[in-house]
C-alpha cells in the first residue's frame, strides 16, 4: 500500500524524462501545491545525476513575463530563439513562462 505522503507530496516534485535522460525537478516551496498566487516567480531545482552536472541547477520560473521583453530581432526558428528541451517541458505546466538558469549552462 502506498503511503498518503507519496500520493500527496508536501513539496512539488516532478520526475522528468527529457530526450531519453531522466531527472528530478523539484521545488522547496510547499505553497506551489496549494496557492496559485505563489506561481508568479518561483524557483525549481533540477538534478539529473549526469556526470556533466556538478551541482543541482537552480531555475527561476517567471510565469508573468511579457513577450515584448524578449529580443525582437530574431525569428522564432533562428538559433537564438531555440529553447532547451527542459524549458519546453516546463512550458507544458506553465505556458508562456520564462526560465532563467541563473548562470548554469543548460544541459538539457
Amino acid at each position: 500500500q502506498v503511503s498518503p505522503a507519496l500520493r500527496t507530496p508536501r513539496l512539488p516534485v516532478w520526475l522528468c524524462s527529457v530526450l531519453g535522460r531522466h531527472s528530478v525537478l523539484f521545488g522547496t516551496d510547499s505553497r506551489l501545491l496549494s496557492d496559485w498566487k505563489s506561481e508568479r516567480i518561483f524557483h525549481l531545482y533540477l538534478y539529473s545525476g549526469e556526470q556533466e552536472q556538478t551541482r543541482t541547477a537552480r531555475l527561476t520560473i517567471d510565469t508573468h513575463s511579457h513577450h515584448w521583453e524578449e529580443a525582437q530581432r530574431e525569428g522564432p526558428c533562428s538559433p537564438g530563439k531555440r529553447r532547451p528541451a527542459l524549458e519546453m517541458a516546463i512550458s507544458t505546466k506553465w505556458a508562456g513562462a520564462t526560465v532563467s538558469w541563473n548562470g548554469t549552462e543548460p544541459f538539457f
